[in-house]
């Protein structure tokens, strides 16, 4: 694995999400990249939600690759507005505390970094929350080795 870094281990504050959620698997995922985010970038200027950092992909339960999981695609926003009947959902998340590392580079190397991140978590004697996050600081389709993605999965 190319990452030198050990991952370490964050509690991350609530954070208030605009979000879509979807029940998806593995071989779907492909379907909702690009797309879903520019929608939700859409409805927060729409509705002049003032967005407070990069792109979220939050996965539940998330065990076995063949079997479907909950997906929230989601913005993270300053505040949560006093009103909101638009097409997605918000929220505030709860405390979360995690094993976090940054992967820079193609995507395609997610299973490596995650059974690297797995390894270490057994290795630790960590337990599994059932809960993990993507945070996309950089994106770029053109330059796949150009993307900087945080991988955080909950922890006990």
């Amino acid at each position: 694995m190319q990452n030198q870094e050990l991952p370490v281990i964050r509690t991350i504050k609530p954070i208030n999400f605009l979000y879509f959620p979807t029940r998806t698997t593995l071989s779907e995922l492909g379907g909702l990249v690009g797309h879903v985010q520019e929608k939700l970038y859409a409805e927060a200027v729409k509705e002049k939600l003032f967005i407070s950092g990069p792109a979220y992909w939050n996965y539940f339960n998330f065990q076995d690759i063949q079997k479907p999981f909950d997906l929230e695609i989601s913005l993270p926003i300053a505040k949560l507005p006093l009103r909101y009947s638009g097409k997605y959902q918000i929220k505030t998340s709860q405390l979360f505390r995690c094993l976090a590392l940054q992967h820079e580079g193609s995507w395609e190397k997610f299973p490596e970094v995650y059974g690297f991140l797995m390894g270490y978590i057994h290795q630790q004697g960590l337990a599994l929350t059932g809960e993990s996050r993507e945070l996309y600081s950089n994106i770029d389709f053109e330059n796949p080795e150009a993307n900087v993605t945080e991988i955080q999965i909950g922890i006990k």
